[in-house]
């Protein structure tokens, strides 16, 4: 069995199973809370495509198997996200969304706390305005 210090957040957050609940939930929230309205509006109807694409990206991004860099390359988060107005507004309704969807997947608060703080960065890091 691996020590947990040497076990990655995708292996943490317990692999795809549970990658994929998260993604599937952040997503549902997205497109159903009104505090999310900014950015549903970046997204079209169906959402299966994104979806499929944020399970990918967050696979290799939590230290899993790189399936985002196999199918479509380096991810170049600030370049694919560049023509979309992102604010703090939208980030935060991002963040939001991210945040409700991890406290209904049970996890360590250690990896919780990583992963806000992972997302925090990340989402900050994508505002263009």
């Amino acid at each position: 069995m691996q020590e947990i210090a040497a076990m990655t957040p995708y292996q943490l957050l317990g692999g795809d199973a549970v990658l994929r609940q998260l993604v599937e939930r952040f997503y549902d929230i997205m497109y159903t809370d009104p505090r999310a309205s900014g950015i549903r509006a970046m997204h079209t109807n169906d959402s299966s495509l994104i979806r499929d694409k944020f399970f990918d990206f967050l696979s290799g991004w939590l230290g899993g198997p790189q399936r985002f860099i196999e199918k479509h390359g380096h991810p170049m988060l600030r370049a694919r996200h560049m023509p979309f107005a992102i604010g703090e507004d939208e980030r935060d309704q991002w963040l939001m969304c991210m945040f409700q969807a991890m406290a209904e997947i049970p996890m360590e608060n250690a990896l919780r706390d990583h992963l806000e703080d992972a997302f925090y960065r990340t989402a900050d890091f994508m505002r263009n305005k």
